[in-house]
């Protein structure tokens, strides 16, 4: 809104110094600012509130003894960052762009449906919140509406995108992308519901995972700018998708929330951000990689995440194996999620989210790296 306000006042009056509001850079950078306002101003009214109505943490028998002092820890604070990443991408981000509609749309639906998850499991009192299938069922849903658009309607999102709207660039090759043809829409909701479960499963330490995402977040909003950029796009050789440039201010909103969201999340924690914000921002990671064509960049854009779902993944599998074969279950981890595993050795809790955050920012630059390296 601010965008069009500004760029109207540049337009017809001729207000000096607006004409910077047309810039992506300007805006990709007031959004952060913004949304970092955003989570610094409405993040202790949000904890006050959850605290007076007794929402908080229930405590987990399956996570480390230690985790028992959490109990009581006010969650849903997911909320805060929803609304200092939302508002401030209304605020700066041009709405007529499909791209911005379409990560708003995704975000937005899967806090709904984390917030849902949260409401039943603390308020309701419901140990397992939502059913696991009706979650799953939820970000399908969801998925399955950016898939269809992006391969049944891409015009509607941008000329560009049509004759690529099935496939997917290769990092570390030049001019090599994979097509999926009708297999399209299963790989994107794959792709979003595997990475909207893998930042929620990895959202067991205070502030592991909202850090995370901000590393995720900044890395992607050079991706898109990218992308966005006809000249850098072409000397990279990748695809140039007119007006995805405008995720740009997306990104640095969610980063820019992220660290407001740390503030409070940090050790020890005020507040847990819960399922409504988890959900949300490890699907919206997922689809904007699935807008700019950079699914298969996942990997190792998001390998904190996928280290965290292999591990639970692994865990299962080799427990029922080895129960079925010998009767008794056998575990690879001490316990899973692997960040429960290295605190089950000993290490400090803030020692694993540090270290968690230098392998982080060690995958960003691999990430960024794989568009030279072409």
């Amino acid at each position: 809104m601010l965008y069009y306000i500004l760029d109207l006042l540049h337009t017809e009056f001729q207000t000096p110094g607006l004409g910077v509001v047309r810039f992506i850079t300007f805006r990709a950078a007031a959004a952060a600012v913004t949304a970092l306002v955003i989570a610094f101003w409405i993040g202790p009214k949000v904890i006050r509130i959850l605290k007076e109505k007794q929402i908080g943490e229930a405590a987990k028998v399956e996570a480390p003894k230690t985790h028992l002092t959490k109990a009581g820890t006010p969650t849903m604070g997911g909320l805060i960052v929803l609304a200092s990443v939302l508002i401030p991408t209304v605020l700066w981000g041009n709405l007529g762009n499909m791209y911005v509609v379409m990560i708003i749309f995704v975000t937005a639906s899967l806090g709904a449906v984390g917030f849902l998850d949260d409401y039943l499991k603390v308020v309701k009192k419901k140990p397992k919140g939502l059913i696991g299938r009706y979650k799953i069922a939820g970000q399908v849903v969801v998925a399955g509406v950016v898939g269809s658009i992006i391969y049944f309607v891409p015009e509607l999102i941008d000329r560009d995108l049509v004759p690529i709207r099935s496939s997917t660039t290769v990092p570390f090759l030049k001019n090599l992308e994979v097509d999926f043809g009708l297999m399209y829409i299963p790989v994107v909701i794959l792709v979003i519901t595997a990475t909207s479960n893998a930042v929620n499963l990895t959202d067991g330490l205070d502030g592991l995972a909202i850090g995370l995402v901000a590393i995720v977040s900044l890395t992607l909003a050079v991706i898109t700018y990218i992308s966005g950029n006809a000249v850098v796009s072409d000397y990279l050789t990748i695809p140039f998708l007119r007006g995805s440039g405008e995720l740009t201010i997306y990104c640095t909103a969610l980063a820019g929330a992220s660290l407001g969201f740390l503030w409070f999340n940090a050790y020890p924690a005020q507040v847990f951000m819960g399922d409504t914000g988890s959900l949300a921002l490890g699907g919206a990671i997922g689809a904007v990689c699935v807008l700019i064509k950079k699914e298969l960049l996942l990997p190792t854009l998001g390998g904190i995440f996928l280290a965290e779902a292999l591990s639970v993944i692994i865990q299962r599998a080799y427990f029922k194996y080895t129960k079925r074969k010998y009767g008794e279950g056998k575990r690879v981890f001490l316990m899973a999620p692997i960040h429960h595993h290295f605190e089950m050795m000993g290490w400090p809790e803030p020692k694993i989210v540090t270290r968690f955050y230098v392998v982080a920012i060690l995958m960003m630059i691999l990430s960024l790296a794989t568009f030279k390296v072409r």
